[in-house]
């Protein structure tokens, strides 16, 4: 199949979608990538881009990567982040048109973690290319909005339901990556174009691993340390992780380890501190490859959430991520994400904002034998191969979207 992939986010950027088109492409598609010029976490356009022009180059040495002129989010705020929506949307109608001359398609996919504004322009495409389109929902609006305090007034949230009502009218077909998605979406599109396609990760990383640094390592090998890693920012609810690491100070042989960063990162830093958190660790952002090293000697691995309706429709891309690396699993949420991590046998659940959940159940996981860990990581390993490793999901993508093109009934591969 020849597939275009319009996406605000793509590699350099650490996501999701950058596998998913090295699978594709492996699998014998054409694949070509839309997307915007890299500025995602820190906000600034990475070395070797400019905000402004469009850019081609090579990713993986095969796939055509066509970026559009960029506004960077930088160092947050309301007026960035609209900005960097908004000049997605326009330069994508006016650039990719042209950008994209001479070149057909037998499917658009839209890769659509927030905003949901990025499938504007796929839209125009659809009927320029005369390809049906399929969105990839990651977040939902308007309610991802509304849980994290980004839009409050109601007239506005009916205002943005109105906008994803005539956007999901727009596509051929809604991919929901988690099947708690589908009665939200079907609140704005009909529920013959839902169907679920979770994300995915991939089983071997192709690129070469790094070790990370031997300070980190140490500690990892000599402590019990249960590892986030991920975005440290307002939906992680940070607050709870911190409440826990105060719980279990007076156990010396337990760190919790925040790799990463993000909005709280210095909220964080500043907790520590100030309530003498010395079980509490803020190495700060790693490569992606460094990952293997550092979950490899993690004693578990914890993904939370906010309490809030919207998270528990969720699966956490990190659940694969940390399913994939075979070690227990540790989640403080509620819904879907925790209900994963149960039907596998991975680890334990405590409900989101509990801190002494999450606490006891750290406790319960150091008390275990290695042996008792070792089982839950095999039984991680195993659910993430059936239900989540990147090359099967791959072809399951593939065959959604080309029945889609064909007009074919897809409830077969739904």
């Amino acid at each position: 199949m020849r597939i275009l992939i319009v996406t605000q986010y793509f590699w350099p950027e650490s996501f999701m979608i950058n596998d998913v088109v090295k699978a594709l492409v492996k699998q014998g598609h054409q694949v070509v990538v839309a997307t915007g010029k890299p500025n995602y976490p820190e906000g600034n356009i990475f070395p070797g881009y400019q905000a402004g022009g469009v850019q081609r180059e090579l990713f993986d040495e095969q796939t055509l990567v066509v970026r559009i002129p960029t506004w960077p989010r930088k160092h947050g705020g309301a007026k960035n982040l609209i900005l960097n929506y908004l000049v997605f949307v326009l330069a994508g109608m006016f650039c990719l048109p042209w950008a994209l001359r001479g070149l057909k398609f037998d499917a658009i996919l839209v890769y659509a973690p927030s905003p949901i504004t990025q499938t504007i322009p796929a839209i125009l495409l659809k009927w320029i290319k005369r390809a049906p389109l399929a969105l990839w929902v990651q977040d939902l609006w308007p309610e991802s909005l509304q849980a994290t305090g980004f839009v409050r007034n109601k007239k506005a949230l009916a205002a943005v339901g109105y906008l994803v009502y005539w956007i999901y009218k727009g596509c051929d077909l809604l991919l929901a990556q988690s099947k708690a998605f589908i009665p939200p979406l079907n609140e704005y599109a009909n529920r013959s174009k839902i169907r679920y396609q979770p994300n995915s990760f991939p089983e071997q990383s192709t690129d070469e691993p790094i070790d990370a640094p031997a300070d980190l390592l140490d500690l990892l090998d000599k402590k019990f340390c249960v590892v986030f890693a991920g975005n440290l920012g307002q939906a992680q609810a940070l607050d709870c992780v911190v409440d826990a690491a105060q719980l279990l100070k007076d156990h010396n042989d337990i760190s919790i380890v925040l790799v990463g960063s993000g909005s709280r990162s210095e909220w964080l830093a500043e907790q520590k501190r100030s309530r003498g958190l010395h079980n509490l660790e803020l190495p700060g952002r790693f490569p992606m490859q460094t990952m293997a090293s550092i979950f490899g000697r993690a004693g578990a691995l914890l993904v939370s959430l906010e309490d809030d309706p919207i998270f528990a429709l969720t699966i956490p891309s990190k659940i694969q991520a940390y399913l994939a690396a075979g070690k227990p699993v540790l989640a403080s949420l509620n819904g879907e994400g925790a209900r994963v991590v149960l039907e596998a046998g991975a680890g334990l659940a405590s409900s989101a904002g509990d801190s002494a959940g999450l606490s006891a159940n750290i406790l319960k996981v150091q008390a275990m034998s290695a042996k008792q860990r070792e089982a839950m990581g095999q039984h991680a390993r195993a659910y993430f191969l059936e239900h989540f490793e990147t090359d099967s999901q791959a072809t399951h993508l593939a065959e959604t979207l080309s029945a889609m093109g064909a007009g074919n009934s897809l409830g077969a591969i739904s």
